[in-house]
């Protein structure tokens, strides 16, 4: 356990040889768990089985694994030690992470009925494609949309299972107790603003900036590090110096994501080119470019508003990424991109965590806010 945590816990975000250790040691952790919930799901019947080895299959099958990650350094940097008897219990609780995320990735996929997720269907789409293929009764959207709910909501409920069941001594469930509830609860105020913000058309930077706020920053990676920070038993300073660099990098994260949104490789990034202007989110980079607009010029500015969340061919999708660009958004978001960055650095900088805590964390910023997929 000590060689494969200690040499993983400053992986980068993107594959390299170096990357697997801890990816490895939290999809060990994840597959413990579903084979301790086998017995019971199968006593279930009836085509659960197949429905939760889908989730099962999901889970594994990919990701940055950042939210672990950054718990897991937060724990080290506030003074855990990987080769002490609570490291084990620390690796469980923060692989518990990746199921919230699996549950908000599953749901999220069907309010913005996106089709593809890391290079594969969506929960929903494999469902529905399954229900048009055994010729059931009833509509396939509406089946696999029911399935894809239930699935989003068992991981989250086993989200909550594992860490409970993570081997954590009282006191460290103590202390973590009100940072999982308060992340649970942001992440779903996030996505409620998210939503919220498309159908009321709230087109301003301040509201997309309140959405990267609570939707990402604070269970990405603020949210993430308080806990790891908890499990350890840290300060209060230490705990304002994480949350600090996490909210900045975590906006920073976001706001990287939503030029992936736009500009994004689909063979990078797992989805299709545009998938936010066909969603319709009401991301910074399109706030800002549309507060631009207004001030400039007027034709832009009424041709972001037709196009954003219509069904774009990818002609279109290239000419509203020629006016975004235009009109200095991405020149704008790069830019709150490196203070945001300088910002949290300097947070961290100044905190108490440990020497090698803080070396990783840089090297985990700077790899999550220049990544390409």
């Amino acid at each position: 356990m000590e060689a494969v945590l200690s040499a993983g816990a400053g992986e980068s975000t993107r594959p390299s040889p170096s990357v697997p250790p801890l990816t490895d040691a939290v999809e060990g952790a994840l597959r413990e768990f579903f084979a301790s919930r086998a017995d019971t799901v199968r006593s279930v019947g009836g085509g659960y089985t197949e429905a939760v080895a889908a989730l099962e299959s999901f889970v594994l099958r990919g990701g940055k694994r950042v939210r672990p990650v950054f718990a897991w350094t937060g724990w080290l940097g506030a003074g855990g030690d990987v080769a002490g008897p609570h490291a084990p219990a620390a690796l469980r609780a923060a692989s518990a992470l990746e199921l919230v995320q699996a549950c908000a990735l599953v749901h999220d996929d069907i309010i913005d009925a996106s089709t593809t997720r890391r290079g594969f269907p969506t929960v929903h789409v494999e469902f529905a494609d399954q229900h048009a293929a055994q010729q059931w009764s009833g509509g396939s959207a509406e089946f696999g949309r029911a399935v894809a709910i239930l699935l989003g909501d068992l991981a989250l409920a086993w989200a909550d299972d594992m860490i409970r069941e993570a081997g954590l001594s009282p006191e460290a469930q103590s202390r973590i107790s009100p940072v999982w509830s308060a992340m649970r609860t942001e992440v779903l105020g996030g996505q409620f603003l998210d939503i919220s913000s498309e159908v009321s058309a709230d087109e301003t930077v301040e509201a997309a900036l309140r959405v990267n706020r609570y939707k990402t920053a604070a269970y990405t990676i603020e949210r993430p590090l308080h806990l790891g920070a908890a499990l350890a038993g840290a300060d209060d300073d230490l705990v304002a110096a994480y949350r600090r660099f996490g909210t900045d990098i975590g906006i920073a994260f976001q706001l990287r994501d939503d030029l992936l949104g736009v500009f994004g490789d689909p063979e990078v990034t797992g989805k299709p080119s545009g998938d936010d202007l066909r969603a319709g989110k009401r991301t910074v980079l399109f706030a800002e470019a549309l507060q631009r607009a207004d001030a400039a010029d007027p034709a832009a500015a009424a041709l972001l508003r037709a196009s954003i969340g219509t069904d774009l061919s990818d002609d279109e999708v290239e000419k509203l990424r020629s006016v975004i660009t235009g009109l200095g958004a991405v020149d704008d978001a790069e830019r709150r991109i490196a203070r945001l960055t300088d910002s949290a650095l300097t947070a961290l900088d100044s905190s108490t965590a440990s020497g090698e805590g803080k070396q990783r964390l840089r090297e985990m910023a700077i790899a999550v806010t220049r990544r390409d997929a």
